[in-house]
């Protein structure tokens, strides 16, 4: 790789002293970078964090700085380009990242040089019915989730699987995830880790009423319907569904919200010999 494009989380990285750094070390190795060009004044959650209108067409790479949040959103902005992204730390955990900031110049060498390898990762298409008709779409990196609104109450939700009922969940909510994004929200609601090259589904329900509800595991390719009960006769919106924890849209009784698989996929860099399981080991402690 020669043709980078960076971009940076600038409540990360204040004076952007990581970013030219990264900028003047690649432009030193005869590489080629840029930085991109912020959406400012816009509503993130429609628009993303970065204008890709403008995008050269040759960018074989695009470096994100910042947190797992950042390279989400990043991922959504970029979804559909084919353009492999790497991640750099600047945030907490990281799980997302493949370069560290202690390690910046050896990752960096690593892409230039060609020590590394290109995953794929699968989004998920959500889409919003009201009274049949669909209202809403959107995509998801590492999650849709459906949670209670209003006050301190649980939800019933109705979960279909190429559609057959396959349980009705008292509770918060429910997750439905990526293997990417079973090292986030799933995984603090006691859902599974995998393996994020695997190609599946992961069903998980927020603090359930029932000690019998568990996580289930689909195939990518099955259909997820979610249908929202009524719990309070006085309150309209039952529940709220977010993508990637922005909040999206409200839900009333008997709306539902349908995911799949999307056709995009998301390449993710992976630098040398760092697996899954390094990062996994390493990290999985500092949360």
């Amino acid at each position: 790789m020669n043709k980078f494009l960076i971009v940076t989380n600038q409540d990360k990285d204040r004076d952007l002293r990581v970013t030219k750094e990264i900028q003047r070390y690649i432009i030193s190795r005869g590489c080629q970078c840029h930085l991109a060009e912020p959406i400012v004044g816009t509503n993130p959650i429609e628009t993303g964090y970065t204008d890709t209108s403008g995008l050269q067409k040759d960018v074989e790479c695009v470096l994100v700085l910042g947190g797992d949040g950042t390279f989400i959103q990043t991922a959504r902005d970029f979804a559909g380009l084919n353009i492999p992204m790497v991640g750099v730390n600047l945030g907490t955990v990281g799980f997302l990242a493949a370069i560290d900031v202690e390690s910046l110049h050896d990752g960096l060498d690593a892409l230039i040089d060609g020590e590394y390898t290109i995953h794929n990762r699968i989004l998920l298409d959500g889409a919003v019915y009201h009274q049949g008709e669909c209202t809403q779409k959107s995509i998801a990196f590492n999650d849709v989730i459906v949670t209670r609104s209003g006050f301190s109450r649980i939800v019933e939700l109705k979960i279909y699987v190429n559609n057959q009922l396959m349980d009705i969940y008292a509770a918060d909510g429910v997750i439905v995830s990526t293997p990417t994004g079973s090292t986030g929200y799933n995984l603090s609601a006691g859902g599974p880790v995998v393996f994020p090259e695997t190609e599946m589904m992961i069903i998980t329900p927020i603090c359930p009423q029932s000690l019998s509800a568990r996580s289930v595991v689909v195939s990518s390719k099955a259909k997820i319907r979610i249908e929202i009960g009524r719990r309070r006769k006085t309150q309209k919106e039952e529940a709220l569904v977010t993508y990637d924890g922005d909040t999206v849209w409200e839900l009333e009784s008997s709306d539902t919200v349908e995911v799949r698989r999307s056709d995009l996929m998301v390449p993710i860099v992976t630098i040398r010999e760092k697996s899954f399981c390094d990062i996994l080991r390493n990290k999985i402690k500092n949360i």
